[in-house]
Parts: structure tokens; sequence; C-alpha cells
């Protein structure tokens, strides 16, 4: 222990000596992610609140067809404009979000009361048009149902007549849950800074360390190799969990401010603080031990890099995976790495218990993988080639 300590203090007070380096590691993940995730959620609800409340240019295609259609939707704040030439390039070229078309045997259907159907003309690759679309959508329906109504009405038939059973529909999500959708996000940025948070100190103090040469007068001292290569590990587990501390903090700060929209009332308590740093410990320790095996097979410290670019989409496979194929929670999942992690986040997000089956679980599936990664690493620290440089 005292071999381990002595080589984690050193390694630490290299990093701190680099006070740049310390600077990006600690503080830009604080500063960066809340507000990408504030700005882009203020920046949606400012865009859908505009949508909703504006008054929508609407080009309507044969709006003489349909007089009282058109004067209907003038009260609903549409602005029916004049159809462009070629309605299909002006949607794919975004000049109109949506565009309704009224065919011609529009008023022969009308006068005969028969539906009459109109078209409504959008790009549902465009999430612009999302809601333009739902405000025409539901204006035609408001005035299907009045006309219908009246038409009943005028021949002594009673409305309700049409309607031989009206679905009522009760949500019973709470308002957590639907705060922890909006947050679906969030579970891959804190699984990425949690897994990758130390990199830059684990890559440099073993494939760093063997390029500059310092790596052999350490080896060669009567600490064991595993004590060495453990002093590295717990610098950078303890640098990684301070910089996922640090997030938290950043989060909570963010979402105590945040005034409305989706993030209001997110619960930030430091009990909720502490089951989500409890949740990512296991992986900064899985993080650390895979680029400490990483580094210590390969020959320098670019090629060690260059496995970042597939370990950074390791975190990403759940979310993927879920939101292509949502699955119920299930015992096994929170022994699976990163996806365990993600429904453990999505749980505390939406204030859900976790059970201590599935803490055990967890916490026994993590550490098993973080002893494995650290075996086959000090397997690796015993090979008399990795004291020399390439």
């Amino acid at each position: 222990m005292s071999a381990i300590w002595t080589v984690m203090r050193k390694e630490l007070l290299d990093l701190f000596r680099d006070r740049r380096t310390l600077m990006l590691g600690l503080f830009m993940g604080p500063l960066l992610f809340p507000l990408l995730i504030l700005g882009m959620g203020a920046m949606a609800e400012q865009r859908a609140r505009t949508q909703i409340e504006s008054t929508l240019e609407l080009p309507v295609i044969g709006a003489e067809r349909a007089p009282s259609l058109v004067a209907f939707l003038a009260t609903l704040n549409f602005e029916v404009v004049d159809p462009p030439a070629d309605p299909q390039a002006a949607i794919r070229n975004q000049d109109y979000e949506v565009i309704l078309g009224i065919p011609e045997d529009y008023a022969e259907l009308w006068l005969a009361s028969r539906p009459a159907l109109v078209e409504v003309l959008y790009d549902g690759s465009r999430q612009d048009s999302r809601i333009p679309v739902a405000r025409v959508e539901a204006a035609l329906r408001v005035y299907s149902r009045q006309v219908a109504t009246l038409r009943l009405m005028l021949r002594g038939v009673d409305p309700a007549l049409g309607e031989a059973v009206v679905a009522g529909r009760r949500d019973l999500s709470t308002p957590e849950a639907r705060r922890g959708m909006a947050l679906a996000f969030l579970p891959y940025l804190l699984i990425l800074s949690a897994f990758l948070g130390g990199a830059y100190l684990v890559i440099d103090v073993t494939a760093g360390e063997r390029e500059r040469q310092s790596l052999e007068p350490l080896l060669a001292t009567p600490a064991s190799r595993e004590a060495i290569m453990s002093g590295k590990i717990a610098a950078a587990c303890a640098f990684g969990m301070l910089s996922l501390l640090l997030i938290l903090l950043s989060f909570k700060l963010s979402f105590q401010f945040a005034g409305s929209g989706p993030f209001r009332g997110v619960d930030v308590s430091f009990a909720a603080m502490a089951r989500l740093l409890a949740i990512l410990a296991p992986m900064v320790l899985v993080g650390t031990t895979l680029l400490t095996l990483i580094s210590a097979s390969v020959k320098s410290v670019k090629e060690a890099q260059s496995y970042m670019s597939v370990l950074m989409l390791l975190p990403i496979i759940p979310t993927i995976v879920l939101l292509v194929s949502p699955v119920k929670n299930q015992l096994w999942m929170f022994a699976v790495p990163f996806l365990a992690q993600n429904q453990a986040i999505l749980m505390v997000l939406r204030a859900e218990a976790i059970s201590a089956l599935e803490w055990l679980v967890y916490a026994g599936a993590g550490l098993g993988l973080g002893l494995l990664l650290w075996l086959l690493a000090a397997r690796l620290y015993h090979r008399e080639k990795l004291a020399i440089s390439a």
C-alpha cells in the first residue's frame, strides 16, 4: 500500500503541475455539458413556442373551392396565402413547412354531404414540419367535427348517436418520468465522462512514460510491478472521480437555475447526485483499467490515442439499442456494461427506486470486470519489453 500511495501521489503531483491540461481535464466538461444541454433545451423550447403561438402561413391549393374551410382556418391563427407554382419543390426547399391541397371535386362532395379528401403536403424528414403539420391536422379535425355535428342536427339526428364509445386518456406517468424522457441523452454524457475521465492521465503514465524512457527506472525500483500499476490506476481513478464530481455539481447548479422548460423540477438533491456518483464509480474503474491495458500493449501515445474514437462509441450503443427496441428493465441488464449504467441513471432521473438486488448485481459485475481488466494489465506489466521505448 505504501508503494501504491507513493506512485499515486507522484502521478497526481506531475499532473497538477501541468496547469493547462489540468484546467482542460477538470473544467471543460463541467462548463461545456450544462451549456450544451440547457442551450439546446432553451432553443428547442423557444422554437416550439414560436411555431405554436405565431401566425402560420398556409398556402392552400384551390382555396376558392372551400371558402368556409378557408374562413375557419383564418379564425385559428392561419394566414392563407397563394400556393407556389411548384408545391413539391417549395416543400423540399423549405419555403413552407406545410401546404394544404383542395381537390377539384371538393364542392361536389361537400354538397352531397360526402367525405371530402384534402391533402396535407409536407416533408416528414424535416423536424421543423412536425408542429405546423400537427396544427393543420388538428384544425381540420375540429372543422370536420363541427360540420358533421351541424349536418346531423339539421336532419334532426342527435350527434351523440355517431359515437358509440368515447375514449378517455389518463396519463399515469409522473412528472419525474416525463422529465426523464427529456433527459434521455444525459446518460451517454455521464457514462462517457466516467469511462474516459482519466484517459489523458492513464495514457500518459504508461505509453507516455515509455516514450520518455522514464518508465524503466520506475520499474527497476524494489516496488512490485502490480503496485506501480495500481498506483497509476488509482491516480487516474482519483482524477476521473474528481472530474465526474465537478460535472455532477455543474448539472446540479444548472438545473436548479433552469427557470422553465423540460429541465425544471429535475431532482438535483445531494442524495440523487450521490446515487449517480455511485452508479458511475465502477465505470471509472473499468475505463481506467481498460485504458491501462491498451496503453501497456501499444508502442506509443499516438497509437494509444487512436483507440479513443472507438471507445467513445461504446457508451452510445445502449442508447441506440433502446431507441430502436425499448425493453423493460430486467435484472440481467444490471450486469451488462454501459447498458447497466444507462438503465440505472434513467431510473434515478425518473425518481424510481433501485432495489438492493439490482445494486448488488450492478456492483458485482462492474467491480468484477474492473478486476479482470486489472489482472490482464498486470500480466502486460510483467513483460520486459514494456520498459523499452519504441
